[in-house]
């Protein structure tokens, strides 16, 4: 049986909309909402609509090794120290990259910029893969301490569910089960979600009693609903950063109508801070339009500059790659290249991918013996330099493909599990929808694209109007 990301979530819509999923509370807590987004992974995987991400694990030996650390970190940078009060939290992306020579996370960069000579705030930070990459700073403290105490809470607790609540999730369960025609294991998840969220949840109570923040700030709320869930029983404002592509069948933001009843999507921020004007619509959001406030995308804004003005090599393809659907993208390139060797044709990996891509994509290793054709598997070359150079991109549903489109790059899409999430660019005209390498080489100049302004996509940042946003006691 074929299934497509617009099958499962069509499916979820319509389980909410029957159960009303969305405010059941199990445990005393919303734990549809806590699995949502996990119980969608991993249908996709059963499905195998979607490979697994590419991206290297942690060995036991990691696992070991930072373990000492992660108890260092929860005596000298525990949030909980010291007396002191603070109106602006920001919980910001675990993962970081390089920006002007340091560490950073690229999407709250620009308010702890903005914050940072005129209001009292502090930076609280998870681990990525179990390390802290940013240099110490005084207003960054680490939330490892959480982490540790959430971790030991689950090994001493248990969730056990009322003949009610099993019911219902049986219910659900079998339900999904027969529509995909695969096995699941949802009370085993939400028991797990549930334990996490009881212990965050109590602990950032206690955290935000004793900060008394007017506002907290936070990148990927879905993955965060304690934080949001504490902050609103407290009566604090929740914003959150986009961190990448909003489309409606993104299930961390995508709330249709018929899923929602009366009353306010659990857990989900008050106001959400966008790139552009693009990203959300009230076909899909659970919070008001005036809400969702077009900041700007500063980081592409500054990295951008110094390539805007660069003129494209001639004839040069760029493909974007993501581990998920990598294996689709590498065979298409591979395909694409054997008969276009007047091409020069650069394949830009995903950081997930650089150390495994020649074990998981044979056609990409053979590919990268032609003459005309380069695998960048690291860091070195901007991906900004890429795009500006590029007459042509190739990808899936990276948000590098809208980035691209602000360079000018005639954008092809391959027609791939999770090619639900462009149907707007499609129909728009923006970009064109291939189904192989053919199909690639007879578009690749007759494809004319729709004209579109690309600050609708990613504008500056708009310091007035994140000024009115921010709290200023």
């Amino acid at each position: 049986m074929s299934v497509s990301v617009r099958d499962i979530c069509e499916v979820f819509f319509d389980l909410e909309n029957k159960y009303g999923l969305n405010y059941q509370e199990i445990q005393g807590c919303y734990a549809w909402k806590l699995i949502r987004m996990h119980l969608y992974y991993d249908i996709t995987r059963k499905t195998k609509i979607f490979g697994a991400p590419q991206q290297k694990s942690l060995s036991l030996a990691d696992k070991f090794n930072t373990f000492l650390p992660f108890f260092k970190n929860s005596v000298l940078h525990n949030p909980f120290n010291g007396k002191y009060q603070k109106d602006i939290l920001i919980f910001d992306h675990p993962r970081k990259v390089i920006f002007n020579g340091e560490y950073c996370d690229i999407y709250s960069k620009f308010l702890v910029d903005f914050l940072n000579d005129d209001y009292s705030f502090q930076v609280l930070e998870s681990p990525y893969l179990n390390h802290h990459y940013t240099q110490k700073q005084d207003y960054i403290r680490y939330t490892d301490a959480i982490q540790l105490g959430s971790y030991v809470h689950k090994k001493f607790n248990k969730v056990e569910f009322t003949k009610e609540e099993e019911d219902l999730i049986l219910k659900v369960q079998g339900e999904l089960e027969a529509a995909f025609n695969i096995k699941l294991n949802i009370p085993w998840m939400l028991k797990t979600h549930i334990l996490n969220f009881q212990y965050d949840y109590k602990k950032y109570i206690e955290l935000f009693k004793k900060r008394k923040p007017k506002q907290i700030f936070v990148v990927v709320a879905y993955e965060n609903h304690a934080i949001v869930a504490a902050a609103k029983h407290l009566g604090i404002e929740v914003i959150e950063l986009q961190h990448g592509t909003i489309t409606y069948y993104h299930l961390g933001y995508s709330y249709p109508e018929k899923t929602r009843l009366d009353g306010e999507i659990p857990y989900f921020p008050d106001k959400i801070l966008s790139f552009g004007e693009y990203w959300m619509n009230g076909d899909m959001s659970p919070i008001d339009m005036e809400n969702i406030i077009p900041v700007g995308f500063p980081y592409f804004e500054y990295q951008s500059k110094d390539f805007i003005d660069l003129d494209a090599i001639d004839n040069q393809v760029l493909f974007i790659s993501q581990g998920v659907i990598g294996k689709y993208l590498s065979k298409l390139a591979f395909e694409f290249a054997k008969t276009n060797d007047d091409l020069n044709i650069i394949y830009k990996l995903h950081p997930g991918e650089y150390e495994t891509w020649r074990q998981n994509y044979p056609e990409l290793v053979e590919a990268s013996s032609f003459d005309n054709f380069e695998v960048i598997d690291n860091s070195e070359i901007p991906l900004y330099k890429m795009l500006a150079q590029s007459n042509y991109q190739v990808g899936a549903f990276s948000t590098a493909i809208y980035e691209g489109m602000m360079f000018g790059c005639k954008t092809f899409i391959l027609d791939v599990p999770g090619v639900e999430y462009l149907d707007d660019l499609i129909e728009r005209g923006y970009v064109f929808k291939i189904e192989d390498a053919d199909d690639l080489t007879d578009n690749l100049e007759n494809f004319k694209p729709t004209d579109y302004d690309g600050n609708f996509f990613f504008k500056n940042l708009d310091k007035e109007l994140l000024k009115m946003v921010v709290y200023n006691g």
